[in-house]
Protein backbone atom coordinates (compact mmCIF):
# COMPACT_ATOMS: atom_id res chain seq x y z
CA UNK A 1 0.00 0.00 0.00
CA UNK A 2 1.36 3.41 -0.95
CA UNK A 3 2.53 5.51 2.00
CA UNK A 4 2.02 9.24 1.50
CA UNK A 5 4.17 11.83 3.20
CA UNK A 6 1.00 13.80 3.92
CA UNK A 7 -2.76 13.47 3.60
CA UNK A 8 -4.84 16.65 3.62
CA UNK A 9 -8.47 16.30 4.70
CA UNK A 10 -10.64 19.05 3.20
CA UNK A 11 -10.34 21.12 0.03
CA UNK A 12 -11.60 24.46 1.26
CA UNK A 13 -9.35 27.49 1.30
CA UNK A 14 -7.04 26.19 4.04
CA UNK A 15 -6.77 22.75 2.44
CA UNK A 16 -5.97 24.16 -1.01
CA UNK A 17 -3.35 26.45 0.49
CA UNK A 18 -1.75 23.53 2.31
CA UNK A 19 -1.76 21.39 -0.84
CA UNK A 20 -0.17 24.17 -2.90
CA UNK A 21 2.68 24.60 -0.44
CA UNK A 22 3.16 20.86 0.04
CA UNK A 23 3.52 20.54 -3.72
CA UNK A 24 6.02 23.40 -3.84
CA UNK A 25 8.09 21.61 -1.22
CA UNK A 26 8.02 18.37 -3.20
CA UNK A 27 6.02 16.51 -0.55
CA UNK A 28 4.05 13.52 -1.82
CA UNK A 29 0.44 14.02 -0.74
CA UNK A 30 -3.24 13.65 -1.56
CA UNK A 31 -6.22 15.85 -0.67
CA UNK A 32 -9.40 14.04 0.42
CA UNK A 33 -12.53 16.18 0.07
CA UNK A 34 -15.99 15.20 1.23
CA UNK A 35 -17.90 17.32 -1.28
CA UNK A 36 -18.94 16.27 -4.77
CA UNK A 37 -17.43 19.40 -6.35
CA UNK A 38 -14.89 22.13 -5.63
CA UNK A 39 -15.81 25.05 -3.41
CA UNK A 40 -15.58 23.95 0.20
CA UNK A 41 -18.34 25.32 2.43
CA UNK A 42 -18.92 28.24 0.07
CA UNK A 43 -20.91 26.09 -2.37
CA UNK A 44 -23.48 25.42 0.38
CA UNK A 45 -24.16 29.02 1.41
CA UNK A 46 -27.42 30.79 0.65
CA UNK A 47 -28.13 32.40 -2.72
CA UNK A 48 -28.63 35.91 -1.36
CA UNK A 49 -25.04 36.03 -0.04
CA UNK A 50 -23.12 38.10 -2.57
CA UNK A 51 -19.45 38.93 -2.95
CA UNK A 52 -20.25 42.27 -1.32
CA UNK A 53 -21.43 40.41 1.78
CA UNK A 54 -18.35 38.29 2.43
CA UNK A 55 -15.70 39.65 4.74
CA UNK A 56 -12.99 40.08 2.14
CA UNK A 57 -11.90 36.74 0.70
CA UNK A 58 -8.13 36.35 0.98
CA UNK A 59 -5.97 35.39 -1.97
CA UNK A 60 -4.91 31.81 -2.42
CA UNK A 61 -1.16 31.27 -2.91
CA UNK A 62 -0.20 32.65 -6.30
CA UNK A 63 -3.78 33.58 -7.21
CA UNK A 64 -5.74 36.77 -6.44
CA UNK A 65 -9.19 36.40 -4.93
CA UNK A 66 -12.30 37.49 -6.84
CA UNK A 67 -13.29 41.08 -6.16
CA UNK A 68 -16.42 42.35 -4.49
CA UNK A 69 -19.64 42.65 -6.43
CA UNK A 70 -23.27 41.58 -6.63
CA UNK A 71 -22.57 38.08 -7.95
CA UNK A 72 -23.53 35.12 -5.79
CA UNK A 73 -20.69 34.00 -3.50
CA UNK A 74 -21.83 30.36 -3.74
CA UNK A 75 -21.06 30.46 -7.47
CA UNK A 76 -18.04 32.78 -7.69
CA UNK A 77 -15.87 31.21 -4.99
CA UNK A 78 -16.47 27.55 -5.94
CA UNK A 79 -15.64 28.44 -9.52
CA UNK A 80 -12.45 30.11 -8.36
CA UNK A 81 -11.50 27.12 -6.20
CA UNK A 82 -12.13 24.69 -9.06
CA UNK A 83 -10.00 26.70 -11.47
CA UNK A 84 -7.25 26.89 -8.84
CA UNK A 85 -7.22 23.11 -8.41
CA UNK A 86 -6.90 22.64 -12.17
CA UNK A 87 -4.29 25.35 -12.71
CA UNK A 88 -1.97 24.00 -10.02
CA UNK A 89 -2.78 20.31 -10.63
CA UNK A 90 -3.62 19.77 -6.98
CA UNK A 91 -4.13 16.06 -6.16
CA UNK A 92 -7.74 16.29 -4.93
CA UNK A 93 -9.85 13.14 -4.63
CA UNK A 94 -13.60 13.49 -4.13
CA UNK A 95 -16.04 12.69 -2.81
CA UNK A 96 -14.19 11.09 0.11
CA UNK A 97 -15.88 11.41 3.50
CA UNK A 98 -13.31 10.51 6.13
CA UNK A 99 -14.69 8.50 9.05
CA UNK A 100 -11.68 8.23 11.33
CA UNK A 101 -7.92 8.59 11.59
CA UNK A 102 -5.95 6.02 13.56
CA UNK A 103 -2.34 5.63 14.59
CA UNK A 104 -0.44 2.60 13.29
CA UNK A 105 3.06 2.71 14.72
CA UNK A 106 4.84 5.63 13.11
CA UNK A 107 2.14 5.96 10.47
CA UNK A 108 -1.42 7.25 10.39
CA UNK A 109 -4.33 5.43 8.74
CA UNK A 110 -7.05 7.60 7.22
CA UNK A 111 -10.28 5.65 6.75
CA UNK A 112 -13.34 6.45 4.63
CA UNK A 113 -15.78 3.55 4.57
CA UNK A 114 -13.93 0.55 3.14
CA UNK A 115 -11.10 2.70 1.75
CA UNK A 116 -7.96 3.72 3.60
CA UNK A 117 -4.77 5.73 3.07
CA UNK A 118 -1.44 5.38 4.90
CA UNK A 119 0.48 8.56 5.65
CA UNK A 120 3.35 9.84 7.72
CA UNK A 121 1.59 13.13 8.52
CA UNK A 122 -1.87 14.65 8.40
CA UNK A 123 -3.17 18.14 7.62
CA UNK A 124 -6.72 18.53 8.87
CA UNK A 125 -8.64 21.28 7.04
CA UNK A 126 -12.24 20.26 7.67
CA UNK A 127 -13.49 23.60 9.00
CA UNK A 128 -16.82 23.85 10.81
CA UNK A 129 -19.66 23.99 8.25
CA UNK A 130 -20.57 20.32 8.66
CA UNK A 131 -21.02 20.74 12.43
CA UNK A 132 -23.84 23.26 13.03
CA UNK A 133 -24.56 23.91 16.69
CA UNK A 134 -28.12 24.27 18.04
CA UNK A 135 -28.40 24.67 21.82
CA UNK A 136 -31.01 22.70 23.71
CA UNK A 137 -33.98 24.53 25.20
CA UNK A 138 -36.94 22.88 26.92
CA UNK A 139 -39.94 22.45 24.65
CA UNK A 140 -38.04 22.61 21.35
CA UNK A 141 -39.68 19.43 20.12
CA UNK A 142 -43.16 20.88 20.71
CA UNK A 143 -42.71 23.90 18.43
CA UNK A 144 -45.25 23.78 15.60
CA UNK A 145 -43.46 26.29 13.41
CA UNK A 146 -40.26 25.94 11.41
CA UNK A 147 -36.77 25.70 12.91
CA UNK A 148 -33.76 26.41 10.72
CA UNK A 149 -30.04 26.80 11.29
CA UNK A 150 -27.65 29.01 9.33
CA UNK A 151 -26.78 25.99 7.16
CA UNK A 152 -30.45 25.77 6.12
CA UNK A 153 -31.03 29.47 5.42
CA UNK A 154 -33.01 29.58 2.15
CA UNK A 155 -32.93 33.36 1.56
CA UNK A 156 -35.14 36.21 2.78
CA UNK A 157 -38.11 35.52 0.51
CA UNK A 158 -38.80 32.30 2.37
CA UNK A 159 -39.82 34.25 5.48
CA UNK A 160 -42.20 36.80 3.94
CA UNK A 161 -45.35 37.21 6.00
CA UNK A 162 -44.01 35.23 8.96
CA UNK A 163 -42.71 36.34 12.35
CA UNK A 164 -39.10 35.23 12.70
CA UNK A 165 -37.07 34.78 15.88
CA UNK A 166 -33.36 35.18 15.13
CA UNK A 167 -31.17 33.55 17.79
CA UNK A 168 -27.46 34.38 18.03
CA UNK A 169 -25.05 37.23 18.55
CA UNK A 170 -22.59 36.77 15.68
CA UNK A 171 -22.09 38.14 12.20
CA UNK A 172 -24.58 35.74 10.59
CA UNK A 173 -27.38 36.86 12.92
CA UNK A 174 -26.64 40.50 12.10
CA UNK A 175 -26.72 39.73 8.38
CA UNK A 176 -30.00 37.80 8.63
CA UNK A 177 -31.62 40.65 10.53
CA UNK A 178 -30.37 43.05 7.89
CA UNK A 179 -32.10 41.02 5.19
CA UNK A 180 -35.29 40.17 7.06
CA UNK A 181 -36.21 43.27 9.08
CA UNK A 182 -37.07 45.44 6.03
CA UNK A 183 -39.53 42.84 4.74
CA UNK A 184 -41.05 40.93 7.68
CA UNK A 185 -41.48 40.98 11.47
CA UNK A 186 -38.40 39.87 13.45
CA UNK A 187 -37.38 39.39 17.06
CA UNK A 188 -33.70 39.17 18.05
CA UNK A 189 -32.40 37.28 21.10
CA UNK A 190 -28.84 36.63 22.23
CA UNK A 191 -27.23 34.94 25.21
CA UNK A 192 -24.88 37.87 25.80
CA UNK A 193 -25.16 41.58 25.13
CA UNK A 194 -23.60 42.13 21.68
CA UNK A 195 -20.33 44.04 21.57
CA UNK A 196 -20.34 46.57 18.73
CA UNK A 197 -17.07 47.55 17.13
CA UNK A 198 -16.21 51.25 17.41
CA UNK A 199 -16.37 52.84 13.99
CA UNK A 200 -18.79 50.26 12.56
CA UNK A 201 -17.21 47.98 9.97
CA UNK A 202 -13.77 49.64 9.99
CA UNK A 203 -10.98 48.00 11.92
CA UNK A 204 -7.25 48.00 11.32
CA UNK A 205 -4.93 45.04 10.82
CA UNK A 206 -3.40 45.36 14.27
CA UNK A 207 -6.81 45.09 15.93
CA UNK A 208 -7.45 41.94 13.95
CA UNK A 209 -4.12 40.43 14.94
CA UNK A 210 -4.74 41.28 18.59
CA UNK A 211 -8.10 39.50 18.40
CA UNK A 212 -6.59 36.42 16.76
CA UNK A 213 -3.87 36.36 19.43
CA UNK A 214 -6.58 36.02 22.09
CA UNK A 215 -8.10 33.09 20.22
CA UNK A 216 -4.63 31.53 19.95
CA UNK A 217 -4.15 31.76 23.71
CA UNK A 218 -7.19 29.54 24.15
CA UNK A 219 -6.00 26.82 21.81
CA UNK A 220 -2.50 26.89 23.29
CA UNK A 221 -4.14 26.10 26.62
CA UNK A 222 -6.20 23.30 25.10
CA UNK A 223 -9.50 25.18 25.41
CA UNK A 224 -12.16 25.00 22.69
CA UNK A 225 -11.52 27.88 20.25
CA UNK A 226 -13.71 30.99 20.40
CA UNK A 227 -14.80 32.83 17.28
CA UNK A 228 -12.73 35.80 16.14
CA UNK A 229 -15.85 37.99 15.97
CA UNK A 230 -16.44 37.37 19.68
CA UNK A 231 -13.26 39.39 20.22
CA UNK A 232 -13.39 41.91 17.36
CA UNK A 233 -17.01 42.88 17.95
CA UNK A 234 -19.82 43.39 15.44
CA UNK A 235 -20.19 46.05 12.78
CA UNK A 236 -23.01 47.07 10.46
CA UNK A 237 -22.43 47.22 6.73
CA UNK A 238 -24.26 49.57 4.38
CA UNK A 239 -26.79 46.86 3.46
CA UNK A 240 -27.82 46.60 7.13
CA UNK A 241 -28.49 50.29 7.69
CA UNK A 242 -32.20 50.02 6.84
CA UNK A 243 -32.64 47.35 9.52
CA UNK A 244 -30.77 49.61 11.94
CA UNK A 245 -33.10 52.50 11.07
CA UNK A 246 -36.05 50.26 11.91
CA UNK A 247 -34.53 49.70 15.35
CA UNK A 248 -34.14 45.92 15.19
CA UNK A 249 -30.60 45.97 16.57
CA UNK A 250 -31.64 48.12 19.52
CA UNK A 251 -34.56 45.85 20.41
CA UNK A 252 -32.46 42.81 21.29
CA UNK A 253 -33.80 40.64 24.09
CA UNK A 254 -32.04 38.14 26.36
CA UNK A 255 -32.42 34.42 25.75
CA UNK A 256 -35.81 32.91 26.45
CA UNK A 257 -36.28 30.13 29.00
CA UNK A 258 -38.34 27.69 27.02
CA UNK A 259 -39.99 27.03 23.68
CA UNK A 260 -43.73 26.47 23.39
CA UNK A 261 -45.80 25.23 20.43
CA UNK A 262 -46.46 28.75 19.12
CA UNK A 263 -43.51 30.77 20.39
CA UNK A 264 -41.03 31.31 23.23
CA UNK A 265 -41.42 32.34 26.84
CA UNK A 266 -39.28 34.15 29.38
CA UNK A 267 -39.76 33.24 33.05
CA UNK A 268 -39.75 35.61 35.99
CA UNK A 269 -36.60 34.51 37.87
CA UNK A 270 -38.15 35.46 41.22
CA UNK A 271 -41.23 33.23 40.85
CA UNK A 272 -40.45 30.86 37.99
CA UNK A 273 -43.80 31.60 36.43
CA UNK A 274 -44.23 32.61 32.81
CA UNK A 275 -44.19 36.39 32.47
CA UNK A 276 -43.42 37.15 28.83
CA UNK A 277 -44.41 35.35 25.66
CA UNK A 278 -43.53 36.05 22.01
CA UNK A 279 -45.51 34.27 19.31
CA UNK A 280 -43.27 33.35 16.37
CA UNK A 281 -43.62 31.28 13.22
CA UNK A 282 -39.95 30.53 12.64
CA UNK A 283 -36.90 30.08 14.87
CA UNK A 284 -33.71 30.82 12.96
CA UNK A 285 -30.73 29.48 14.90
CA UNK A 286 -27.69 31.59 13.98
CA UNK A 287 -25.83 29.90 16.79
CA UNK A 288 -22.63 28.99 15.05
CA UNK A 289 -20.66 25.84 14.47
CA UNK A 290 -18.22 23.53 16.15
CA UNK A 291 -14.94 22.30 14.63
CA UNK A 292 -15.40 19.18 12.50
CA UNK A 293 -12.78 17.03 14.21
CA UNK A 294 -14.68 13.97 15.46
CA UNK A 295 -12.80 11.77 12.96
CA UNK A 296 -9.60 12.60 14.87
CA UNK A 297 -10.95 11.19 18.15
CA UNK A 298 -8.94 7.90 17.94
CA UNK A 299 -5.73 9.95 18.10
CA UNK A 300 -6.54 11.35 21.55
CA UNK A 301 -5.66 14.94 20.68
CA UNK A 302 -8.13 16.67 22.98
CA UNK A 303 -6.88 18.16 26.22
CA UNK A 304 -8.75 17.77 29.54
CA UNK A 305 -10.22 21.22 28.79
CA UNK A 306 -12.06 19.93 25.73
CA UNK A 307 -10.04 21.56 22.93
CA UNK A 308 -7.04 20.52 20.87
CA UNK A 309 -3.94 22.32 22.09
CA UNK A 310 -1.79 23.75 19.28
CA UNK A 311 1.71 25.08 19.13
CA UNK A 312 3.40 27.38 16.63
CA UNK A 313 6.85 28.30 15.45
CA UNK A 314 7.60 32.00 15.04
CA UNK A 315 5.73 35.14 16.02
CA UNK A 316 2.75 34.88 13.66
CA UNK A 317 -0.09 33.54 15.84
CA UNK A 318 -1.82 32.15 12.76
CA UNK A 319 0.98 29.60 12.40
CA UNK A 320 -0.26 27.75 15.50
CA UNK A 321 -1.15 24.58 13.61
CA UNK A 322 0.71 21.64 15.16
CA UNK A 323 -1.20 19.42 17.58
CA UNK A 324 0.67 19.50 20.87
CA UNK A 325 -0.27 15.87 21.54
CA UNK A 326 0.97 14.56 18.17
CA UNK A 327 3.39 16.52 15.94
CA UNK A 328 2.34 14.40 12.94
CA UNK A 329 -0.98 16.25 12.89
CA UNK A 330 -1.47 19.82 11.67
CA UNK A 331 -4.82 21.63 12.00
CA UNK A 332 -5.57 24.52 9.65
CA UNK A 333 -8.75 26.55 9.81
CA UNK A 334 -8.94 25.74 13.52
CA UNK A 335 -8.67 28.33 16.28
CA UNK A 336 -6.47 31.29 15.30
CA UNK A 337 -6.48 30.30 11.61
CA UNK A 338 -10.29 30.01 11.36
CA UNK A 339 -10.66 32.88 8.90
CA UNK A 340 -10.06 33.32 5.20
CA UNK A 341 -6.76 35.14 5.76
CA UNK A 342 -5.74 32.89 8.64
CA UNK A 343 -6.52 29.69 6.76
CA UNK A 344 -4.33 30.77 3.87
CA UNK A 345 -1.36 31.54 6.12
CA UNK A 346 -1.89 28.38 8.12
CA UNK A 347 -1.71 26.28 4.96
CA UNK A 348 1.86 27.37 4.42
CA UNK A 349 2.71 26.90 8.10
CA UNK A 350 1.31 23.36 7.98
CA UNK A 351 3.40 22.46 4.93
CA UNK A 352 6.54 23.79 6.60
CA UNK A 353 5.71 21.85 9.78
CA UNK A 354 5.20 18.66 7.73
CA UNK A 355 8.58 19.10 6.05
CA UNK A 356 10.21 19.70 9.43
CA UNK A 357 8.64 16.61 10.96
CA UNK A 358 9.58 14.41 8.00
CA UNK A 359 13.16 15.68 8.14
CA UNK A 360 13.43 15.05 11.86
CA UNK A 361 11.86 11.59 11.72
CA UNK A 362 14.13 10.49 8.86
CA UNK A 363 17.17 11.81 10.70
CA UNK A 364 16.21 9.77 13.77
CA UNK A 365 15.54 6.71 11.61
CA UNK A 366 18.95 7.07 9.99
Amino acid sequence: MHVYDAVVIGAGQAGLSASYHLGRLGIDHVVLDGDDAAGGAWQHRWDSLTMDDVHGVADLPGSPAPGRGHDRANEVIPGWFGEYERTHALPVARPVRVDRVESLGDLLVVRAGDRSWLTRTLVNATGTWSQPFVPYYPGAATFRGEQLHTVDYPGPEHFDGRRVLVVGGGASAVQFLGELAPRTDVVWVTRRVPVWRPGGTDWDEQAGRDAIALVEQRVRAGLPPASVVSVTGLGLRPQEQEAARLGVYDARRPMFDRIEPDGVRWADPSTGSGQAFEPVDVILWATGFRPAVSHLAPLGLRSPHGGIALRSVGKDVQTAVTAAADPRVQLVGYGPSASTIGGNRAGRAAAVAVRRYLGESRTLAG
